[in-house]
């Protein structure tokens, strides 16, 4: 049967195995994984990933997909579930991996419930619209550089792999695509209150044009607290600036 994708899905098949390989290659195996595959379509990535080393698990919400999958890939493990809305510490007993040739139009919140997994998810590699990917592994001083630079920055090490054109995509997205590799770092815990950093991350990021003093205003309240850090952009902030400025509000906001 010939599956036909899905446009409020998000869909674009992966034609190039070549593509495929790269990308599977680019996961870290260690004795065996634990890997959760995010929309496996039609297995243009998956059949790289059926060897005895993995224990993959998919989430696929495309019944057509479904039915495809199961007939080509009878051993594979699939639910017809939307991988956003479910517990994700119920996939595995263990901690796992994350990968996938993601739907353009929810990459960021995958990236978002990879954060707030932290804990159990060692490693991703994924295939986003290239300019989420560079977002995600840009550097302090960039005008890319955003939120989810820096949450996930703040625990994973990031590594821009590779891009992929239009042409290997059916239908051909209207824009690149690249493909990225995080890998959990020896951060356990940040030193401050990370419900706190999450929130001052947000606020000073969603006025980007602001002192990051301005932007805090709203947290601040009548508070009047001097410091460099706070006479600063966004995006000349590092992680480490972050943290050190929700240390300076911890005192002050309970």
């Amino acid at each position: 049967m010939d599956v036909k994708p899905k446009k409020y899905l998000g869909q674009h098949f992966l034609l190039d195995n070549t593509v495929s390989q790269k990308i599977a290659e680019a996961i870290k195996i260690e004795n065996k994984v634990n890997l959760l595959e995010i929309g496996p379509g039609t297995g243009a990535l998956t059949q790289f990933l059926m060897g005895e080393n993995i224990n993959l698990v998919a989430y696929e919400l495309d019944n057509e997909s479904i039915i495809y999958l199961n007939k080509n890939f009878p051993n594979l493990i699939v639910h017809n579930q939307d991988v956003l809305k479910i517990e994700w510490k119920s996939i595995f007993n263990y901690n796992f991996s994350v990968t996938g040739n993601f739907p353009y139009n929810i990459s960021s919140q995958i990236m978002f419930k990879i954060y707030e997994n932290r804990d159990i998810i060692d490693q991703m590699v994924g295939m986003f619209q290239k300019e989420v990917a560079e977002r995600i592994c840009s550097s302090t001083g960039t005008k890319k550089y955003g939120i989810l630079s820096v949450l996930i920055q703040a625990f994973y090490n990031v590594d821009y792999l590779f891009t992929v054109n239009e042409d290997a995509f059916n239908p051909p997205p209207k824009v690149k695509s690249g493909v990225i590799r995080i890998v959990r770092n020896d951060i356990i815990k940040l030193d401050c209150d990370e419900k706190l950093f999450l929130r001052v991350v947000k606020a000073i990021f969603n006025q980007r044009r602001k002192m990051a003093r301005n932007s805090l205003k709203s947290m601040l309240g009548d508070l009047k607290i001097d410091h460099v850090l706070l006479t600063k952009r966004p995006e000349q902030l590092s992680v480490e600036n972050f943290i050190e400025i929700t240390k300076l509000l911890e005192s002050e906001i309970k």
